[in-house]
């Protein structure tokens, strides 16, 4: 059913009017005698049609137009306006504010059967188009979840391919990933941004890949030399992951290559200090050794949380960025549900 908004301070045009409207069939007429009462309706609902006369008190035909089109969402509605002359100006002007097609009284019968016909047929090709955008939309949604979602498994295993080498854990790094977004929503970083991070954290380590077992895997205490090559693993990452036109693999390059930095300028690679750091790699920082600290490994104890959040507030200003500090201590207890929610699988003795 197309409803269709007639406008007229004249009761007898109204009624003419919605004769004609119910003679088209398959249509409901909506009458109005006040042009301000009508303009509201249309802007609160969706007509199919607005037929308007030109000559009406307070607001008239051009000014109703003009309104009605200021209106979001009814920029493209058919508006049919009645006026009582054939004066071009006035025309013009009308097609200027935005009215589709005119009608000249007294109304023709057949004239106004075919212009409220034509004009219902755009509006039925309107709202076709409409809900074809609509499913385009929605399908370029869908098959863009699905992408991401690929490249995010992608992701997440190639970051467990370094981590099959190395003595951690997959729920390592979803750990350290979540304490990570966590961090960054606490320090005020959009929706957007936690969620690159939580998708780029876990490629934090990946250049361990290039690492020799015989360091990777050693149990104890790593010689000088041992260490060197180890650190190795931030720029490996970093190449890795470089030059590729995800957003996600630049910012995992970006984490992989800065997130052994100190804030005094003291850490790995490239001895950045302070804010020359990039925060994501400063937010990293402080979720990868809070959960390498209290995470139980062949070599080594799991820390007390207590222990380890005292170890984090000592090496503020030194280690980590204190903004991070803050905001890992702000969120604490949400830190604590993380834990609880991505465990460590236990091996059974042998």
């Amino acid at each position: 059913m197309n409803r269709i908004a007639i406008i007229d301070d004249s009761d007898i045009n109204l009624t003419l009017l919605k004769h004609l409207v119910i003679k088209l069939g398959g249509c409901e007429p909506l009458l109005f005698n006040e042009s301000r009462v009508g303009l509201q309706w249309c802007i609160d609902n969706e007509p199919d049609l607005v037929i308007v006369d030109y000559m009406m008190p307070e607001l008239d035909g051009l000014g109703f137009i003009e309104a009605l089109r200021a209106a979001p969402g009814r920029s493209e509605l058919p508006v049919l306006m009645i006026t009582a002359n054939d004066d071009k100006a006035i025309r013009y002007e009308a097609l200027e504010r935005g009215a589709t097609d005119f009608l000249t009284k007294p109304v023709d019968t057949a004239e106004f059967r075919a212009r409220a016909k034509n004009m219902l047929s755009l509006r039925e090709s309107q709202k076709r188009m409409a809900n074809r955008n609509a499913e385009l939309a929605a399908e370029v949604r869908k098959a863009t979840a699905e992408i991401r979602a690929r490249e995010q498994e992608l992701l997440f295993r190639m970051s467990r391919a370094a981590e099959f080498r190395d003595p951690e854990t997959g729920a390592h790094i979803q750990r350290m990933a979540h304490y990570s977004a966590l961090i960054a929503a606490r320090m005020g970083l959009g929706e957007a941004e936690q969620e690159l991070l939580l998708q780029a954290a876990p490629m934090h380590d990946v250049g361990k890949i290039g690492i020799p077992d015989y360091i990777l895997l050693k149990p104890g205490r790593l010689t000088h030399e041992e260490f060197e090559v180890m650190k190795n693993h931030a720029r490996l990452g970093f190449e890795l992951l470089q030059g590729s036109g995800s957003l996600v693999l630049q910012a995992g390059a970006e984490i992989a290559l800065s997130h052994h930095e100190k804030y005094d300028g003291s850490g790995y690679p490239r001895g950045l200090v302070g804010a020359d750091i990039p925060l994501f790699g400063r937010i990293v920082a402080v979720a990868d050794v809070f959960d390498a600290l209290t995470s139980e490994r062949p070599y080594k104890k799991a820390w007390e949380l207590d222990r380890a959040r005292a170890f984090l507030n000592e090496g503020r200003g030194a280690h980590f960025d204190p903004l991070c500090i803050d905001a890992f201590e702000a969120a604490w207890d949400e830190v604590l549900v993380v834990r609880e929610q991505f465990q460590d699988e236990e091996v059974p003795d042998l």
